[in-house]
């Protein structure tokens, strides 16, 4: 008797889990990849049409500010998946490829998923395309909570069935042969998720390879005639990605499920508009850099019957939100002692709450970082000169830097900034391949990214020389906060805590710095 009690018991409880949940949303995200804030309708597109992108913002919300959490690809999931900062677990740069990533690159096993949230409360999980924040045994998708993972590991994938140099494409950790455009292959394995569910609710994870290099050939660009060059290739990969999202969609009405599903879409940061040929206008930059055009991307949010259909909404927002507000949209309360950096963006684009979801925004990438506080945004690119300030509200492509004519608003958020850096934790690898790594990830000290060539490290020693003479005012030899070009960096050059950097202290922190590149236009 006893042991036929334990055999039922857990059917049981299963049962009782479905049947709280049948109820429930489903979920579905989007996530494109490379994606330039211009680059669909909604947001001023005219050379490629994006109807069912379109439709989500139609039907639901566009979000005029909606960011991403980094400018490059890793990060920036790591964060959706998380529903922080994903600097506060030491995720901060892209891996490279997977061959030579540090062994510590992933999103750590105590840091729990969506998926793993969600399918914990009765929810099935699939997720179709590029997971890239884990490629060691345990940080893979089937085994952070996803059911079912049909794509690829890493950070880029050919989109041409058997091209060689690429790796593999895996259904649930082993390797499955393609014979399809990717992002064909990508929407069936998503329409045949849904389809495979019942009497249950579903988190969908649908995150595109596309728009990301390689500029493959594809089946659509063809139909392109007032388009040539590298965006004609462009344009017939984003009419697959839309086509796609129109599969799925058009998958969730044939079931008479779109009141009951909870739809997001949005970039994981801006276009690489070099590689691509995407689109950031009225933005400055593009991936890689924390100017508008590198972390503000295209963002839209549908639920039918809950969500104002045809809403704009001008209030900052950011890619961890969709985390937050799946959750909310669940049921799910986040436990007071994990709490989230994202907020539930439903009673925002309701109106029963007038504030802003954000007063304060934040990146960071090694040295580089921004921070938004209200309207006003701090951005520093030392690639770029000295830290910058704009108000958004009134600049919105980020020309006019007011750093030197509101020094005291530019202090304030330094401080504000340096107060939030505070509290995240130091990056756990650096981006790695044949550069500055063997394969199997071991770091070369003597690769050719820290190599380098005699004359070289000697220019690079002579400008950190003659830029420490022009800061040094009263010619003392050492410098003090109020005399450092980059005054959020300080703490970090002054590594015996008197209050002064030293030349040999500068020389040294940029000497460690040059094992890591300023920007990542890889994967």
């Amino acid at each position: 008797m006893r042991l036929a009690i334990c055999r039922i018991l857990p059917l049981l409880l299963c049962i009782a889990v479905t049947a709280s949940a049948a109820d429930k949303p489903s979920i579905i995200i989007f996530l494109a990849d490379d994606l330039g804030y211009a680059d669909i309708g909604v947001n001023g597109c005219r050379d490629i049409p994006t109807p069912n992108i379109d439709s989500i913002a139609n039907n639901g919300v566009r979000f005029t500010d909606g960011y991403a959490t980094h400018c490059v690809c890793s990060p920036s999931r790591a964060g959706l998946m998380s529903g922080l900062y994903q600097h506060r677990f030491g995720f901060e740069h892209n891996s490279g490829p997977e061959r030579f990533a540090d062994p510590n690159f992933g999103m750590p096993r105590e840091i729990p998923t969506l998926a793993e949230k969600l399918k914990a409360h009765g929810y099935a999980t699939g997720m179709v395309g590029k997971w890239h924040i884990g490629f060691r045994e345990g940080l893979r998708p089937h085994e952070r909570g996803f059911d079912f993972h049909f794509g690829f590991l890493s950070g880029a994938h050919s989109y041409l069935p058997g091209k060689r140099g690429t790796d593999s494409i895996v259904r649930n950790g082993e390797p499955v042969a393609t014979r399809k455009y990717l992002t064909d292959a990508f929407a069936d394995k998503a329409v045949e998720f849904i389809d495979g569910v019942h009497d249950r609710p579903y988190l969908l994870y649908f995150p595109f390879n596309a728009v990301h290099s390689p500029m493959d050939i594809n089946p659509y660009q063809d139909t392109f005639t007032d388009v040539s060059g590298k965006r004609k290739i462009f344009a017939g990969m984003l009419t697959a990605l839309d086509t796609a999202v129109g599969r799925v969609m058009s998958k969730v009405r044939e079931r008479g499920e779109e009141d009951n599903t909870l739809v997001f879409f949005y970039s994981d940061n801006g276009g690489p508009t070099s590689d691509n040929s995407s689109r950031n206008e009225p933005l400055r930059g593009y991936k890689t850099q924390f100017f508008e055009g590198g972390i503000r991307v295209p963002f839209a949010m549908q639920w039918k019957g809950r969500v104002p259909a045809g809403l704009t909404y001008s209030h900052p927002v950011m890619g961890f939100d969709v985390h937050a507000t799946a959750l909310s949209a669940s049921g799910i309360s986040i436990p007071g002692d994990r709490p989230l950096d994202g907020v539930d963006l439903l009673p925002y684009v309701k109106g029963e709450n007038q504030a802003r979801p954000h007063e304060q925004l934040f990146w960071r990438a090694g040295e580089k970082h921004a921070a938004r506080v209200g309207d006003w945004k701090l951005v520093v690119e030392p690639n770029q000169g000295e830290p910058m300030l704009f108000n958004l509200a009134h600049d919105i492509g980020e020309q006019n830097d007011l750093s030197k004519v509101m020094p005291d608003r530019m202090q304030e958020i330094i401080t504000i900034y340096e107060t939030w850096n505070q509290q995240m934790k130091p990056a756990k690898w650096i981006r790695q391949d044949q550069r500055n790594a063997s394969e199997g990830g071991q770091a070369r000290s003597e690769g050719r990214a820290m190599r380098g060539t005699a004359k070289g490290a000697a220019r690079t020693a002579g400008r950190i020389e003659e830029a420490f003479k022009a800061a040094d005012r009263n010619s003392d030899g050492k410098l003090t906060r109020e005399e450092y070009p980059l005054r959020s960096i300080f703490d970090q050059v002054d590594t015996d805590k008197d209050g002064f950097a030293t030349f040999e202290e500068v020389r040294a922190f940029y000497q460690n710095r040059r094992v890591q590149p300023a920007t990542e236009p890889r994967p």
